[in-house]
């Protein structure tokens, strides 16, 4: 196991994400941000969070989308619990965010994209991901805001610990 980001790093990791978002954005009048169910919404918490910090708004559109029942191998496991899916406002003609903590095949985003449909269609959909494992893509998927890109071989996995859930916060590297 091999330390990616430790908790200050991750920190520093998102305050630049989250000012990215600002400095591309500015006011959010026009934008909302997504959180993909159930890993990416410990990310999206954190950006939206940082968000309003930076621009001291009170309201940014912010929601949680579950992709369950859009995933291409939905019915290749047993059990299939949804998250709920908060999403409150129109995303209709909007930017839209969609966030998620590692970005491997591109299937759990074409997911998200498919599901986000049911609620409107946005002017633009942009993609932020903590890590982007840019060569395992299966599909023609690239993120426009990257935490940190890391190669990896198909046996290597990458594990995001959020202090939230798991009472501490990194990302690490496994090999199988």
């Amino acid at each position: 196991m091999k330390t990616l980001l430790d908790k200050n790093q991750l920190n520093i990791t998102l305050q630049r994400l989250a000012h990215q978002l600002v400095e591309n954005h500015l006011n959010f009048q026009d934008t909302a941000i997504i959180g993909i169910q159930p890993r990416g919404i410990w990310l999206s918490d954190r950006i939206a969070g940082m968000v309003k910090a930076i621009t001291g708004q009170q309201q940014v559109d912010y929601g949680k989308l579950d992709i369950t029942f859009h995933r291409d191998d939905v019915h290749q496991h047993d059990i299939h619990i949804p998250a709920p899916t908060d999403i409150s406002f129109s995303i209709e003609g909007r930017n839209v965010v969609l966030v998620d903590d590692v970005l491997h095949t591109g299937r759990t985003i074409r997911a998200a994209m498919d599901a986000l449909l049911a609620y409107g269609r946005p002017k633009n959909v942009e993609l932020m991901v903590l890590i982007d494992r840019r060569f395992s893509r299966e599909l023609p998927i690239q993120p426009d805001y990257v935490g940190q890109t890391v190669d990896t071989i198909i046996t290597q996995k990458i594990k995001v610990y959020w202090a939230e859930k798991d009472e501490k916060d990194e990302v690490v590297l496994i090999d199988q």
